[in-house]
């Protein structure tokens, strides 16, 4: 078989703070923003790549219980309910890039017993975003 990873979903709590995170710091492309009932969806890729990453009002699938909706807003407040791995070629001049723009460091990049260099920062709607770099 050949299989590809198309993309992947992540929550996100106010669309023009991620379009603020992903787009402008990130430099990920817009490839879709479409608005439905108050709500909105946003699309974003790494330009040249055909992944993409789609950001999803939480919790808004109509089987998920009003008890559902309030433990993902708290897990997401807390950074624990999703996440995403990116990685950089260059870690250090990316992690002083999100430094500079007020990103929320988790952790500095470090290098790892597993032969990585990562770092994590949360993106504004609590997402833990890790970036690996070869050593």
């Amino acid at each position: 078989m050949d299989i590809a990873i198309h993309g992947s979903f992540l929550p996100q709590t106010d669309p023009e703070a991620a379009l603020a995170f992903y787009r402008d710091l990130l430099g990920f492309e817009v490839r879709n923003d479409v608005g439905y009932d108050g709500m909105r969806w946003l699309t974003v890729g790494p330009p040249g790549q055909p992944v993409s990453i789609v950001l999803h009002p939480p919790a808004v699938d109509p089987g998920i219980t009003d008890d559902e909706r309030r433990v993902i807003s708290e897990m997401m407040a807390k950074g624990t309910y999703a996440g995403m791995l990116f990685s950089s070629d260059d870690l250090d001049g990316l992690f002083k890039h999100l430094q500079e723009a007020g990103a929320e460091i988790i952790q500095e990049p470090t290098d790892q017993p597993y032969g990585l260099r990562d770092g994590a920062v949360r993106d504004p709607s609590g997402n833990l975003i890790r970036i690996q770099q070869r050593v």
